[in-house]
């Protein structure tokens, strides 16, 4: 999945020290974040409990918390497939090993810095010419919304912007979508920016 930041920490048993026994991921996919989660702009974070075995299986399956049940269900699913190098019980290194690990569901944080500077000068011809090879059912998920929604997520603080703003102006993006795809088409000298939403339109 492009849009999730993946991160793996492991709780090591008092048996075995960091720099003694360290556990090598062969096959970790990353959970797959909900396209309907992404498309709202809810984002959340996900603890969950494993135990590692010593042919590199993963079993016990836990989620300890979790800011959204389809976002604990994308790593449980996950996690169930994931598998470690095997290793040789023996020096002290235990036949199974439990993990803590953390999942992050956010949007992509290697965007342009200035993807807002993108966004206001992308031009409707250009923009028209990417939407003319997308259904309109994959209108929601065009990487000039998808960029849009993400910019939102990721340039403002939670100090300054709250959350139920942000999710406020996605969804209201949301429902403009087909509008803006239209207008768009029918202005193609005109810039996309022009046709968002006016309290969104600011914020670039």
């Amino acid at each position: 999945m492009r849009w999730i930041a993946f991160l793996l920490v492991l709780a090591l048993s008092g048996e075995a020290r960091a720099e003694e026994f360290l556990l090598i991921p062969e096959d970790n996919p990353k959970p797959v974040y909900p396209p309907a989660l992404q498309r709202a702009g809810i984002t959340g974070d996900v603890r969950v409990r494993f135990t590692a075995h010593a042919d590199g299986s993963v079993s016990k399956v836990s989620i300890l918390q979790s800011d959204h049940p389809d976002l604990a269900e994308a790593t449980r699913v996950a996690i169930a497939r994931w598998r470690f190098k095997p290793w040789v019980v023996e020096g002290g290194k235990p036949k199974e090993q439990e993990v803590i690990a953390p999942m992050i569901f956010r949007y992509d944080s290697d965007l342009p810095i200035h993807i807002n500077q993108w966004l206001k000068e992308l031009r409707c011809r250009d923009f028209n010419e990417v939407m003319a090879n997308v259904p309109e059912n994959g209108w929601l998920d065009a990487s000039a919304f998808h960029y849009t929604r993400a910019y939102l997520s990721n340039a403002f603080s939670a100090t300054s912007f709250s959350n139920e703003r942000r999710l406020e102006l996605i969804a209201k993006l949301n429902r403009k979508v087909p509008i803006i795809v239209r207008q768009c088409s029918s202005n193609p000298t005109s810039r996309f920016a022009r046709f968002l939403p006016e309290d969104l339109r600011k914020l670039l």
